[in-house]
């Protein structure tokens, strides 16, 4: 199938159900690199700042690659992929990244909770559910008009 072609289809419809859908799939990469980056680095007692910034970064990396995976699979050339990947995943990342990220700043002693804490998986979790709510309607937005997941839509078969 000629991908470009296919690509030029009409947008996925802007439903609060594709949003949703599209955001839990951009959560499920951020999460699994936002846990791991905290694990890792209060594990090793790094900084706060230090263990941050390796939860975001791999945040974006998982997030990025569950839609390249899916994206490749649709037999697509990886150098497009990537793009089709940064296009779909930056915003939605990022709003998730800041909004998750600011409610374990502004959360009292959640910064310096440690993995046997309580505190340390209620605030994440509650931090990441946070972040799924404020990132779904931006990603409607951005599906509506032909932007983000909505560039993913046009590989699925």
């Amino acid at each position: 199938m000629d991908h470009e072609a296919h690509a030029h289809h009409q947008p996925a419809a802007a439903t609060w159900s594709t949003a949703a859908q599209a955001t839990l799939h951009c959560l499920t990469g951020c999460a699994v690199g936002e846990v791991l980056g905290m694990v890792i680095g209060t594990a090793l007692g790094w900084g706060n700042l230090a263990t941050t910034v390796l939860a975001v970064v791999l945040a974006f990396f998982f997030g990025y690659s569950l839609t390249l995976r899916g994206v490749l699979r649709a037999g697509v050339d990886f150098r497009t992929a990537l793009r089709v990947a940064l296009a779909a995943d930056t915003v939605s990342i990022a709003v998730m990244e800041l909004i998750d990220n600011g409610v374990i700043v502004l959360w009292p002693d959640a910064m310096d909770a440690q993995l046997d804490d309580l505190l340390f998986w209620v605030s994440l979790a509650i931090s990441l559910a946070l972040a799924f709510v404020v990132t779904t309607p931006v990603n409607k937005w951005m599906i509506g008009r032909g932007k983000g997941h909505a560039v993913v839509h046009a590989y699925h078969h």
